[in-house]
């Protein structure tokens, strides 16, 4: 709704009556029956269950049949849609950096055995620690995250997956996509911070920065708990010869043992889960080897894909819980030190350089 609320700047309002114009503008087949539905679907008291619904709404000046001709023969250009997303003011960290957040959301469509391109997509069962694989639409959404403790984002880009796709590349197309709208738009210039692109857990985030290299962006993910990383090898002694080893020491997760000093590390005290200590060790790398994704890969050797390892330890976790077991648990792959949020338990972030050797 173009409705100026009491204390909010006119800029806002008059950003948002452009955005509400440039909509009406991609709307290029019954494009009033689609604006008034879009109106009323934002303006709506409550779950919205049924179409019909929304044609009573005061919103929608247009009758049932009107809401149904919208839906069935209206277009809508969704390339200039992406463009003015790219085009509006964007939240931004303290720092001014941008910070992407890319996840996917699922429509379940149990019943609809007709429709077309349908997966099993994981869902969580009533039950604790239960999960269940119901027939659906994954939907992969890039959004631009708020600071702070907010639920708000910015959606900037939505694709559904298909059955056939690999989920890896077309992530890596769309945030490409999304990026270089952003610079278009002149959202990001040369000496600003990288554009941080934050993933959860099930994303192969080493994979996603190789392929992301020559953009101004830096990742940041989960990775599992028992995985192992390799350190650079160490300088070859004078006058030693014969092949020089290929990586250095490992760095398991689930051994402190093989965890040398760290590169840095930080204390702060925290109102919910009391002393929280991040740890981090640079240059850190997993290792490819030639299946999967790297199968395709040219002759030669496979690339070395540095990155950060970041550790986060609280004292405990609401309720006076524990922690869990210590050790490296839970996140993947990004450049710069960040905190990684997981399930409460110890977790690392591994940052990977986006600089391929």
């Amino acid at each position: 709704m173009s409705l100026l609320q009491r204390d909010v700047p006119r800029n806002a309002f008059e950003e948002l009556s452009h955005f509400r114009g440039e909509f009406y503008a991609c709307l290029t087949a019954r494009g009033d029956a689609l604006f008034e539905l879009s109106d009323a679907l934002l303006c709506s008291d409550g779950p919205v269950k049924t179409l019909v619904e929304l044609s009573l709404a005061p919103e929608h000046r247009r009758g049932h049949g009107a809401l149904y001709g919208g839906v069935n023969h209206g277009r809508l250009d969704v390339a200039r849609l992406r463009r003015t997303l790219a085009g509006l003011s964007m939240p931004r960290a303290a720092d001014g950096r941008l910070v992407l957040a890319v996840d996917v959301s699922n429509w379940l469509r149990p019943d609809a055995n007709t429709s077309p391109d349908r997966l099993f997509c994981h869902t969580y069962g009533r039950g604790r620690g239960s999960a269940q694989m119901v027939p659906g639409w994954p939907y992969s959404f890039v959004a631009a995250l708020e600071p702070g403790r907010t639920s708000w984002t910015a959606v900037l880009d939505v694709v559904r997956l298909c059955p056939w796709d690999d989920e890896i590349a077309v992530t890596a197309c769309q945030i490409r996509q999304v990026v270089q709208r952003l610079l278009a738009a002149g959202q990001w210039q040369a000496g600003d911070p990288s554009v941080l692109i934050v993933v959860d857990a099930g994303y192969d985030v080493t994979r996603l920065a190789f392929l992301l290299s020559d953009l101004p962006v830096e990742l940041l993910g989960r990775m599992r708990s028992d995985r192992v990383l390799y350190f650079p090898p160490p300088p070859q002694p004078p006058g030693k010869v014969g092949r020089k080893p290929k990586r250095g020491s490992e760095f398991k997760f689930e051994k402190p043992a093989t965890w040398p000093a760290p590169a840095i590390t930080t204390v702060t005290d925290t109102t919910h889960y009391g002393r929280a200590e991040a740890t981090a060790w640079d240059r850190l790398h997993p290792l490819l080897v030639r299946r999967s994704a790297w199968a395709d890969y040219p002759e030669g050797h496979l690339p070395v894909i540095e990155g950060t390892v970041i550790r986060l330890h609280v004292e405990h976790l609401r309720g006076d819980r524990s922690p869990g077991r210590s050790g490296c648990g839970g996140p993947a792959p990004t450049r710069q030190a960040g905190t990684s949020t997981g399930s409460g338990k110890d977790s690392c972030a591994d940052s990977i350089s986006n600089q391929c050797r």
